[in-house]
């Protein structure tokens, strides 16, 4: 079954570490834009915050100013629980208005989600942290997770590209950024990739280079970056949505939209070979190649998956084998 926001570990997670005084991980999640029901939370009122490095069941997050963030991943909800509680950088959470909570994005900072499953996508105000459960990319807000079409269901594909800094007072500001970002670059390669080197053991054998060795059984390349834009990339036209997060706008979906556990993302052909063969046996194991840059990546990936379930069951087996860092996408 798939993880239901019910069923996340955040409850757990912040009873645990509020003695603590971890204001990093403070429950809840503010409020933004128009709420939908009378006696909602008063909107913003919260502060700027990036934050610290922190650690949740033995993942490390690192929040950080990323202008260019552009990731796919499992989204999952939050609404009732956490109603009318303090967010983590200091606003009050209403269910009712368009918001998220992010690992990693500042706060509050304003967001285009689509759910790759039926096209729909919206704008939201990330002023919290979270999801904890492994594997999830981002927590919406009961409305956000209604207007994404995924309430019931719990959870979904979805995709997350930062559009800008959220004005302290609540809402998304005049809205030009949202319009000019409808339609974002193809996903790039998080900062995190580049800092690879090293991160398996290499069996004893010669050393040689990755630009020596021949691409290993199951390798299989990215397409060339420029390839038919027109259609990965179709162009939009958008009226600027002014202070209406909660505006949900149609997309073209493209892609498969399948789900893989990527374990990780290798400078070295070596490092990547070496991983995948430690993955063995968790499934249909692949390195993909993909170029930064001018520099390629080898990453490594299990699937595709067949499900959420399969997905979480695939990141708790590649987790086991050390890769603490793994996470689902959506490709």
């Amino acid at each position: 079954m798939p993880v239901r926001a019910s069923e996340t570990v955040r409850g757990a997670v912040f009873a645990l570490l509020a003695p603590l005084a971890l204001a990093l991980l403070l429950a809840g999640c503010g409020t933004a834009g128009k709420p939908s029901a009378p006696g909602s939370p008063k909107t913003g009122g919260g502060y700027y915050k990036v934050g610290n490095p922190y650690q949740i069941a033995g993942i490390w997050y690192y929040p950080r100013e990323d202008d260019k963030y552009d990731s796919t991943g499992i989204a999952s909800w939050y609404g009732p629980q956490f109603h009318g509680k303090q967010t983590a950088n200091g606003e009050i959470f209403d269910q009712n208005a368009m918001t998220a909570a992010h690992p990693t994005l500042p706060m509050p900072t304003i967001a285009r989600v689509t759910n790759l499953e039926n096209g729909r996508s919206v704008v939201v105000r990330v002023n919290d942290r979270g999801p904890f459960a492994a594997g999830r990319e981002i927590d919406m807000s009961k409305r956000a997770a209604e207007e994404l079409g995924f309430m019931t269901k719990g959870t979904a594909k979805v995709r997350v590209q930062y559009i800008g800094r959220a004005p302290l007072d609540g809402g998304i500001g005049d809205g030009r950024a949202v319009a000019e970002t409808f339609i974002a670059p193809k996903v790039e390669t998080p900062a995190d990739e580049r800092r690879v080197a090293a991160a398996a053991p290499i069996t004893s054998v010669a050393a040689v280079s990755a630009s020596q060795l021949a691409p290993p059984a199951g390798a299989v390349s990215a397409p060339p970056p420029n390839v038919a834009p027109a259609q990965s990339e179709p162009a939009a036209t958008m009226e600027p949505v002014r202070d209406d997060p909660g505006a949900t706008r149609q997309v073209p979906v493209t892609g498969t939209g399948n789900l893989y556990v990527q374990a990780g993302s290798f400078q070295n052909l070596q490092n990547a070979e070496a991983v995948r063969q430690q993955l063995a046996g968790l499934g249909p194991v692949e390195i993909q190649t993909t170029m930064v840059d001018g520099t390629p990546f080898y990453r490594v990936r299990v699937g595709p998956l067949s499900d959420v379930a399969a997905a979480d069951t695939s990141l708790q087996g590649v987790m086991q084998r050390g890769h603490n860092g793994a996470r689902i996408v959506v490709d």
